[in-house]
């Protein structure tokens, strides 16, 4: 009989108990292209039906679609990738500035900063919901985008990886007659791609799962996100399981597409940083 490798045993609990908990979330996804009267049909007692369906439809994201789920999809794909193509830029500026330019003052706005992301946003939620509301700016895409373009911990992680850029480099730039922008621009930002990635990761999930906020600077179905539009699919008297199955699915299908491709960048960042 051959030997078993040390690694076996150890190999085989991980893998017993990822499918453990890895059951509920295949029911959810299985359950989505059920037939609404057939997703709790086989949970008592338990058969492999629970997640091997007799019946395949797509009815319920076909239902879910057409009843206006599909422009609140789109709501939150767009405030997300807007809110990271202009948070990128605020935040690597921000980020440069506390970590490449000396000026008075610079570690206390860098506290002010490492401050901001560790108050919970909730705290702040409602009153900063009735200044844009006094602003008039609510019911548009610039009030779901604004609180996640300056994100303190893209900030952070930022300017700890251009702290470990030479200062040679920039000043060889400054000797070629280079002002601080382009020293931004041409020497800092195509040496930061894997913590760029990275502070993207994070400000697009931000975003993502926003509920609170959009809920709060939000009264029309134009400008409905998705988390709030799958909320709503529970009724005072009544709910369509099926469709909420289907909003699940879709609301952790699309950021797994995007985050899964650049975990490699991730880990990067974080490790570049110093935090790993």
């Amino acid at each position: 009989m051959p030997k078993l490798p040390k690694s076996f045993i150890p190999t085989l609990l991980i893998a017993i108990v990822t499918a453990v908990f890895m059951t509920p979330l295949l029911w959810l996804v299985v359950s989505a292209f059920r037939p609404e009267q057939d997703i709790l049909g086989h949970l008592s007692p338990l058969t492999w039906n629970v997640i091997i369906p007799d019946r395949v439809t797509t009815e319920n994201f076909t239902l879910l679609i057409e009843g206006g789920f599909g422009r609140a999809v789109f709501n939150s794909v767009f405030v997300a990738f807007g809110t990271v193509a202009i948070g990128l830029i605020v935040n690597s500026m921000a980020a440069f500035a506390l970590s490449a330019i000396d000026y008075p003052g610079r570690g206390v706005v860098f506290a002010v900063v490492v401050v901001t992301f560790l108050i919970p946003f909730e705290a702040i939620a409602i009153p900063l919901a009735g200044t844009v509301r006094a602003l008039n700016l609510d019911n548009s895409y610039s009030a779901l985008m604004g609180p996640g373009i300056a994100n303190g911990f893209a900030i952070f992680m930022l300017r700890q990886f251009f702290l470990g850029i030479p200062k040679e480099l920039q000043e060889a730039a400054r000797v070629d007659g280079a002002n601080l922008f382009q020293i931004y621009w041409r020497i800092y930002l195509p040496l930061s791609k894997a913590p760029m990635v990275g502070a993207g990761v994070i400000i697009f999930l931000f975003q993502w799962q926003a509920y609170l906020w959009p809920l709060l600077v939000t009264s029309t179905r134009e400008y409905e996100l998705a988390p709030v539009a799958l909320a709503k699919l529970i009724g005072q008297f009544d709910f369509d399981l099926g469709q909420m199955l289907a909003g699940a699915v879709l609301l952790a299908l699309i950021p797994t597409l995007v985050v899964l491709p650049l975990q490699r960048h991730f880990t990067q960042s974080i490790a570049g940083t110093g935090l790993k």
